[in-house]
């Protein structure tokens, strides 16, 4: 890997939280171990009612506190930020220790480059984790995956993440940027690790049902990548293409079992809002 320059560019971690106690402290200590130093943290916080802001002032995080979905509290820090690039995480991720120094070498190294894709893998002792790791595997360098690590100033230019899209909002942001001739699907090798210690089929599936709502609105403004995302034959493909998915079949199985069930949820969501 090259190495950085001397002069560091800054670089913006952005955390949306609410009630996130129980995972935060990891998340905020896995970014206290980056071996780039020129990092600020910015937890924009929706008036949680658990100790998260606390937490975030102990680790130096500057906090902001705003009211509304995910898109909006991005959309809060991605204007707060005084870094050249910005970095989306989740309050229960876990960046292995060379993440950021990765993303940024890459990103100095092409002025072209606005968005690189960190790798995702899931933690936990349930099987559900388990499953859902497995289905991350298969994920990898397909355009399912979606950026986490974005230059600041190209993001803005592209008024950031759209706030009324609750359904795979992740991607928003990225469509919008690749549009302007840039590039957004750059890979580095280190991890993001998701913390599923309490993950279960019910709570996915009533996630999908509530994005399921939006995915309306997502399709009438992002047509043919929402028809890639709700086509189920598109993820088959996947995973079907995917030799290493069929090497633990117990795990393949269970991942289209999951699969079905939550576009199960989807389809439910968006036949009540449409």
């Amino acid at each position: 890997m090259q190495k950085l320059k001397e002069n560091k560019p800054l670089v913006s971690i952005i955390i949306p939280t609410k009630n996130s106690e129980k995972t935060l402290k990891y998340c905020l200590e896995s970014i206290k171990r980056q071996t780039y130093d020129n990092i600020e943290i910015i937890v924009v916080d929706n008036y949680s009612d658990d100790k998260s802001v606390e937490i975030a002032k102990e680790y130096g995080a500057r906090v902001i506190k705003v009211f509304g979905e995910r898109t909006k509290s991005k959309n809060v820090g991605l204007r707060a930020a005084k870094g050249k690039y910005v970095l989306f995480l989740d309050s229960d991720m876990l960046l292995t220790s060379k993440v950021v120094e990765e993303c940024v070498i890459k990103a100095e190294s092409d002025p072209l480059i606005a968005g690189i894709v960190i790798p995702e893998r899931s933690v936990g002792p349930s099987l559900i984790a388990k499953i859902r790791d497995w289905e991350r595997r298969a994920y990898m360098e397909t355009f399912i995956e979606s950026p986490r690590f974005f230059c600041k100033n190209i993001a803005l230019r592209v008024n950031g993440f759209d706030e009324d899209l609750i359904f795979y909002e992740e991607a928003t942001l990225p469509i919008k940027i690749e549009k302007m001739g840039f590039k957004v699907r750059e890979r580095i090798n280190n991890f993001i690790l998701h913390l599923e210690k309490e993950i279960s089929l019910s709570l996915l599936v009533r996630k999908k049902y509530y994005y399921g709502k939006t995915a309306k609105n997502y399709l009438n403004i992002y047509n043919e990548h929402g028809v890639r995302i709700l086509n189920p034959l598109d993820r088959i493909f996947i995973f079907i293409k995917n030799k290493d998915f069929w090497k633990l079949p117990h795990l393949a199985i269970s991942v289209l079992i999951v699969k079905f069930l939550e576009y199960i949820a989807t389809s439910l969501g968006l036949l009540v809002e449409g």
